[in-house]
């Protein structure tokens, strides 16, 4: 049911109901009280994995960008860090949009993932502000058009956000975004570029290891 909530566009209730369908009959606060509680520890295994196996990649090409979300009628801002395959390796929510958010929200991210060889950003100061204390200006590139990946990497969360009436709470918000984008990558199999059979192999192994992580 984990997996049912966090990777499709479902409500607590649409996941009731199907289980319902399936012969499982439960509560859609029971749903709740899963993804609360095993959410974090699933995403957190499929993170550490691809974790392990992207510190060696020299070339890697990190993506930075903000998005809005309304909380209880006010706008908090959604940092993510996006890679070169689109896939977000870091989400981060802030109230504000200055020095010192970026300056933490980059510090999670290299902590976690190592350092990338370039970090395509907006034309936003607070970057720049950030990477000179940080001692890596030189790896940042300011385009008009470099972040089209990053921007077009918030729709399957927005989806989601629809779905869920929204967030009312920043806590809900940070470990939603955390727990959604790891559980999203990991079924991310590019099927517009490759063939059908190949596709089909892909997501049969993608399931396959999901279901050692709930194991």
């Amino acid at each position: 049911m984990v997996l049912m909530y966090v990777r499709f566009p479902l409500s607590l209730r649409n996941v009731e109901d199907l289980l319902f369908e399936s012969g499982i009959d439960t509560c859609h606060e029971t749903v709740r009280l899963w993804w609360n509680r095993f959410g974090p520890m699933f995403a957190g295994e499929v993170r550490r994995k691809r974790v392990s196996r992207m510190r060696g990649f020299r070339h890697w090409r990190w993506h930075l960008d903000e998005m809005y979300v309304k909380l209880n009628g006010q706008m908090v801002y959604l940092s993510r860090a996006v890679d070169q395959e689109g896939e977000v390796l870091e989400s981060f929510v802030t109230e504000a949009r200055d020095k010192q958010a970026a300056l933490t929200f980059m510090k999670k991210a290299l902590k976690r993932h190592g350092s990338p060889e370039a970090i395509t950003t907006d034309g936003l100061r607070s970057y720049g502000a950030a990477m000179n204390e940080l001692r890596n200006r030189e790896k940042q590139e300011i385009g008009r058009w470099g972040n089209n990946s990053v921007e077009n990497s918030h729709l399957p969360f927005r989806r989601r956000e629809r779905a869920m009436l929204r967030f009312r709470q920043l806590k809900t918000l940070q470990k939603f975004a955390s727990v959604h984008a790891n559980i999203h990558n990991h079924f991310s199999l590019e099927r517009h570029l490759i063939d059908r059979q190949t596709y089909k192999q892909r997501r049969s192994a993608a399931l396959a290891e999901w279901q050692v992580f709930v194991s």
